[in-house]
């Protein structure tokens, strides 16, 4: 019986950390893009995009207003409930 349920349960805590994890690394990976332009125009590329100046600038700013990333100030607006 223990045969089955630990693999079963190795499974889920795996799926589980390695969701979390990838939160984790997913979430810093943007807040360095906020401040390295070359890092975002490496994304754009990457997507087929090629990004001039005023709209490196545009999508910069919205990066920043983004209310899930942190250590950004102006990123939450007080008053404002979903």
């Amino acid at each position: 019986m223990w045969d089955i349920i630990i693999p079963i349960i190795t499974l889920i805590v795996g799926l589980v950390g390695g969701f979390f994890i990838g939160a984790f690394y997913l979430r810093k990976q943007l807040e360095k893009m906020q401040s390295d332009p070359e890092m975002l125009q490496k994304m754009a590329k990457q997507m087929g995009y090629n990004l001039n100046g005023k709209q490196m600038q545009k999508a910069q700013q919205m990066m920043k207003n983004q209310p899930g990333v942190r250590n950004q100030p102006g990123a939450r607006k007080p008053g404002r409930r979903k």
